[in-house]
């Protein structure tokens, strides 16, 4: 590799000037956009794909984790609003339960134009197909976030910025600490999913081969050599239509989702990985066998990179003991869930063992403190999604899309707050911040 260095400078134009910029249109990124459009400010939204919904929707994964606790609506609020204008649409598919586990299914085109009706009526100003490739900063505040769009590169100025990049990548552009991974630099694997046709899902279900039933053919698979990787853990084909399904199947072990060059790796090789899953679908599971590939996904799913450290570290023991905290903006309720980071059995036995282990009970969640948000060392900056100010384990639940909804909804609102009384991230009343998100129906029980 060559690590000859250069001299980069040009002139480009300031494009925008707003209140409140959010990098990056996943589930974190749409409902920060709305809640600051919503309370007056001007916002800015910038999405590297061609759509708002992030792996919800470029990704190819149809399914919702769990919304409630089993008696409350936890990821109210924004989350509750996609989830109603999904149903009014026809978008919304099955729920599935398992225990305190249950998905929502829904249909991906629908979901698309649900956040593009809901980020545009909010008059936030959105782009797609560009990217955030920089920041300016100086001495914690950030003044502008370099883009590149079809047309060249250009810069937008903001009071406040929110990095809902799913990497922190504007948090640790500006200068925030962060961790990554487990201590040896491990991080969970990423799955790129697929779409499938001609699935006898009656067949499937009589056999027992559904979503929870499908693991159990792969000893089989595995003696007669249908992988070359012996991965134990099978998300599963989930049902999206009378005969379609949408594959969260293989993972791609090893892969940094803050490296392009690994993420090209891990594509090429997960293309051809699919092609094994075929074979094991078509010859080892019941109502499979006439399936047909209609496509992967354009975006890699990624678990796990970044999570940037803020005032606060969320960890497993907030999560055992369901803790409360004064500056709380949201609760939820998602299992650990830390997809393991080696295909052998070890690895697996301690996922199973975590993932059924680590669970909330009926009515109970964790709370969620103001302070995961704000980035430590930045002061106009909040950080929203799978990467806020976590350790490892919380991360495995919070990264969830109705998590990610949390946070990115209460993101949204501090970042207006702020713009409103013209002070910093921290400087605002999270008194305040919680009765503003109570008003759009955000569970908070203890505020």
């Amino acid at each position: 590799m060559n690590n000859d260095m250069m001299s980069f400078q040009r002139k480009i134009p300031v494009r925008y000037d707003v209140d409140v910029f959010v990098a990056g249109g996943g589930p974190a990124g749409v409902a920060a956009a709305v809640s600051a459009a919503r309370q007056g400010c001007r916002v800015l939204l910038i999405e590297c794909q061609s759509c708002l919904g992030g792996t919800g929707t470029s990704g190819g994964l149809s399914m919702f984790c769990q919304f409630t606790d089993g008696v409350n609506f936890v990821a109210d609020g924004i989350g509750r609003e996609i989830c109603d204008r999904l149903w009014a649409a026809n978008g919304m598919g099955h729920t599935m339960a398992r225990g305190m586990l249950t998905h929502v299914f829904y249909k991906i085109e629908t979901l698309k134009r649900v956040y593009d009706e809901m980020v545009g009526g909010s008059q936030v100003d959105f782009l797609f197909c560009t990217q955030c490739i920089g920041v300016e900063a100086t001495d914690g505040q950030i003044e502008m976030a370099i883009c590149c769009g079809k047309n060249g590169l250009f810069a937008a100025k903001a009071r406040v910025f929110v990095d809902c990049s799913g990497n922190g990548d504007l948090c640790a552009w500006a200068g925030a600490p962060f961790e990554k991974g487990d201590p040896s630099g491990n991080m969970q694997p990423g799955t790129l999913c697929s779409m499938w046709a001609c699935i006898d899902w009656e067949r499937v279900d009589a056999a027992g081969h559904g979503l929870w039933g499908q693991e159990k053919e792969l000893p089989r698979a595995f003696a007669d050599k249908v992988f070359a990787t012996q991965d134990r853990h099978l998300p599963g084909m989930i049902r999206v239509g009378r005969h379609t399904g949408s594959g969260n199947i293989g993972h791609a072990f090893g892969v940094d989702g803050t490296d392009e060059r690994s993420l090209t790796r891990a594509l090429v090789a997960c293309r051809k990985q699919i092609l094994e899953y075929e074979r094991f679908y078509k010859e080892y599971l019941k109502g499979y066998e006439n399936m047909e590939l209609v496509g992967s996904g354009p975006l890699l799913g990624i678990r796990e990179t970044r999570r940037i450290m803020g005032d606060y570290v969320l960890c497993l023991e907030d999560f055992k003991t369901r803790a409360c905290f004064d500056d709380e903006i949201g609760r939820y309720s998602y299992p650990i869930d830390i997809h393991e980071a080696q295909p052998d059995e070890k690895s697996f036995a301690l996922f199973e063992k975590e993932f059924t282990s680590l669970q909330c009970g009926k009515g109970e969640s964790y709370g969620i403190p103001y302070r995961v948000l704000t980035p430590r060392g930045l002061e106009n900056m909040l950080v929203a999604g799978r990467c806020v100010s976590s350790d490892r384990h919380i991360q495995g639940s919070i990264r969830a899309m109705p998590g990610c909804f949390i946070t990115g909804q209460a993101a949204g609102m501090a970042a207006a707050i702020a713009v409103e009384k013209k002070t910093s991230t921290r400087g605002i009343d999270v008194r305040e911040l919680q009765q503003r998100l109570k008003k759009i129906g955000a569970f908070l029980p203890n505020a």
